[in-house]
């Protein structure tokens, strides 16, 4: 099934009566471009898969894309609170109808006027395309956008009440593209945004090599809520292992460092008086992935069974240690994460730690030798497991050989553990390729909802075929639920039917963290879970 045909599968579960209206008062911009002044250098070892929102759903894209592209709302820097950013306004004009004014006068960095039909347009194509490595599950409840003069559009919604919407169009789903720099039905390749200075963000890209080096420069044509640059030039450099990144942050020779240090760097970065580290809320998560077709027992392969499938999950969940991993990889910076939603969002449980090895205060290998037995299970099960080791951090060899021991431990397991890097990781692991998988996930916006529609869904970006109708009920009905108890009560419930069929394993989670050197000010980390460069300032 294409990613588009399981996007309407989704829409059925959604329904609603009553009128759940929201407006936004516009909010003045700042001067653009002139307070820019001077130049920095960030560094980070985490990949871009395409500048073209449309084909990427990562971090790695997202920190890149932010200050390039603009987005109808938005959230100022300290705050997760949804603000108008190129809307002058926003609101619910009926239960199904959410309508954006423009601010009149947009143009993009090429001098083109941006209108309402490139807000159509951008997200026709992300719904057109509906790349697997892109953000398009996130619309699932978007019917059509309607571009009724110039500066109005109307977004046609499938079914009404929707709360989460507005929170959606802060997200890569949300991204503004040109409509006539952009193709209306393929990604466009990085090289052709670039020359055609497709920009709508804070920032211009005035020179790209892909995953070496990208220059920024300050777009005195942005007039969004975010307002003007701080600094004039930004050098974003790629770094292959996390080592030489925190070796250039601590010696100055680059002025901050965002994704990924290992944990004992940041350890020791916090005592180096050269630097400042910076730590954000954490909504970060660490997991692992089942694919139901070519797992152990899965529907593709020759011994497919779901009964024995579901045995090796669960016995997976019952050996797996997240203590150990925390403290032994991850010195503190990372805690146990025991179910789908992590803890400090509304509706959060701990459903893995009631049923699985957990429940006895640590792993179970007795209840995992049983459930794989009483399935009749020759053990040791042979399993495939794929790990990548730049976009999450080096740390993830450490954290995947202590996995692989773990799940070895008893004889239950014979685990093959191999890893790619993630430009090709990123293809892999939508094309059936790796039976069991790592993954790791920073939210779009804070919701619980962002923690469960994206995955769990029949048009989960996991792309691993999990396939739940009364979890796809209740992700639809969350969604559109007014009634706070109601809502957390499903997403509760959603969280105990996804532990009882284990499509991924949660491991951890996490804060965001920021090194700068002590001259650099204006490091923001927030409830967005955006990194904007345009807060920073050198001297």
């Amino acid at each position: 099934m294409t990613s588009a045909s399981k996007n309407k599968r989704l829409i059925g579960a959604l329904a609603g009566t009553a009128v759940f209206a929201l407006a936004l008062a516009g909010c003045a911009a700042g001067t653009t471009g002139g307070g820019a002044s001077s130049s920095i250098v960030v560094g980070t070892t985490d990949k871009v898969t395409a500048l073209d929102p449309a084909g990427s759903y990562d971090n790695g894209s997202l920190t890149v894309q932010t200050q390039v592209f603009a987005l109808l709302l938005n959230s100022v820097p300290g705050s997760a609170d949804v603000v108008p950013d190129l809307a002058a306004s926003a609101e619910f004009t009926s239960g199904t109808d959410y309508t954006v004014k423009l601010k009149p006068g947009l143009k993009w960095s090429n001098g083109k006027p941006l209108t309402s039909s490139d807000v159509k347009f951008s997200f026709d194509r992300q719904l057109k395309i509906a790349d697997e490595n892109g953000p398009s599950v996130l619309l699932y409840n978007l019917d059509s956008t309607e571009a009724v003069d110039d500066t109005t559009v109307v977004f046609h919604l499938k079914a009404p009440n929707d709360q989460i919407f507005p929170q959606i169009l802060t997200s890569q789903a949300g991204i503004i593209v040109d409509e006539d720099s952009f193709s209306p039905d393929a990604v466009t390749p990085d090289e052709t945004i670039v020359k055609a200075n497709a920009f709508d963000g804070q920032y211009v890209i005035t020179s790209y090599d892909f995953n070496n080096l990208v220059s920024f420069q300050a777009n005195a044509d942005y007039a969004g809520v975010l307002g003007a640059a701080k600094t004039k030039n930004v050098d974003l450099k790629y770094y292959t292992d996390s080592s030489n990144l925190k070796l250039d942050v601590q010696e100055g020779n680059i002025d901050a460092a965002y994704r990924s240090l290992s944990a004992t760097d940041v350890a020791d970065l916090k005592t180096n008086s050269k630097v400042t580290v910076t730590d954000g809320p954490g909504g970060e998560i660490r997991y692992i992935t089942f694919n139901f077709n070519t797992q152990p027992f899965g529907a593709t392969t020759a011994e497919a069974d779901p009964a024995k499938a579901l045995a090796v999950r669960q016995a997976v969940a019952d050996l797996v240690d997240r203590q150990a991993i925390a403290d032994q990889v991850y010195k503190g910076t990372y805690l146990p994460l025991y179910s789908y939603v992590p803890a400090g969002f509304v509706g959060a449980t701990d459903a893995l730690k009631g049923i699985y090895g957990d429940k006895n205060g640590g792993p179970d290998g007795a209840a995992a030798k049983q459930v794989l037995a009483d399935a009749g299970i020759t053990t040791p099960v042979a399993l495939n497991l794929q790990y990548n080791p730049d976009h999450y951090g080096e740390s993830s060899g450490d954290e995947y050989a202590l996995v692989k021991s773990q799940l070895e431990e008893g004889g239950l397991f014979a685990v093959n553990l191999q890893s790619t890097e993630w430009v090709q990781y990123s293809k892999d692991r939508v094309a059936d390729v790796y039976p069991v998988f790592q993954m790791g996930w920073f939210p779009d916006y804070a919701d619980a909802d962002n923690y469960l529609a994206p995955f769990f869904t029949p048009a989960s970006f996991l792309v691993n075929h999990y396939d739940n109708s009364e979890v796809t009920d209740l992700i639809g009905a969350q969604a559109v639920e007014l009634d706070p108890a109601t809502r957390t009560s499903d997403i509760e419930k959603i969280q105990s039917l996804v532990a009882a069929d284990l499509p991924t394993v949660p491991l951890l989670q996490g804060a965001q963290i920021a090194v700068t050197g002590k001259n650099v000010t204006g490091t923001t980390l927030d409830g967005s879970f955006k990194f904007r460069f345009a807060t920073l300032v050198k001297g």
